[in-house]
């Protein structure tokens, strides 16, 4: 594995003007009109010399094609220079095709089960989901072992609910400068601040019936 990256370092490199880093690894999205379009450019991305070594994420849908990179290893889950190589050769590429990034779609979801002991209720969702501890970090989060899942991470809880419940909320991972109108936009259609004592790095939000959701973009998070 070449060595990994913080996401300032990444976001700050020349070349990757196309990239965000939203929730796990450095994503773009490039809009297509057809499926021979998203072909072409996939085309193009399995043509790049050694990416079959640690080839990138890819997800095509009818408006768009999403590439993810990540390096995963039982002491790092983010991006390296090497993905940071990959992503101005893919930025090169589909730039050459004619293809426009359009970061403004990009987003991941994350789920946080809380407990006062997390040790008690993990074996639980790894059944549950079919899912894997993730490498860097087994004793608190689980991933699905395909790459396609929603990750779960898993927080312990100082002051659980009353009984000694626990309480699962969403994370909502957009790119920075996205963030704050979503938040807006949540608190116009009804939500309300819970804290915003960790912003830019996240904004808690609930809605009318006590329903948390985080809008968290990966600002801080070095």
């Amino acid at each position: 594995m070449s060595e990994g990256i913080t996401v300032r370092e990444f976001l700050a490199s020349t070349g990757v003007e196309d990239w965000r880093v939203v929730g796990d690894g450095a994503c773009a999205f490039y809009r297509v009109d057809s499926l021979a379009a998203a072909v072409r450019l996939v085309g193009a991305i399995a043509g790049l010399e050694g990416i079959d070594g640690h080839p990138p994420d890819i997800d095509i849908r009818a408006d768009g094609v999403t590439v993810r990179l990540l390096t995963t290893s039982s002491d790092w889950y983010g991006v390296t220079g090497f993905d940071l190589e990959v992503g101005r050769r893919i930025q090169v590429e589909a730039r050459r095709l004619g293809y426009v990034a359009d970061p403004s779609a990009l987003q991941s979801l994350l789920v946080v089960p809380g407990a006062s002991d997390i040790a008690e209720i993990l074996p639980f969702w790894e059944a549950v989901l079919g899912y894997q501890p993730r490498p860097d970090s087994p004793e608190e989060d689980l991933v699905d072992p395909r790459g396609r899942g929603i990750p779960f991470w898993f927080e312990t809880m100082h002051e659980p609910r009353p009984g000694g419940g626990g309480a699962v909320h969403i994370a909502v991972w957009v790119p920075f400068e996205q963030a704050e109108a979503r938040v807006a936009a949540a608190l116009a259609a009804g939500g309300r601040l819970v804290r915003d004592d960790y912003a830019p790095a996240w904004w808690t939000l609930a809605d009318p019936a006590g329903n948390e959701a985080d809008i968290s973009t990966p600002k801080g998070r070095d």
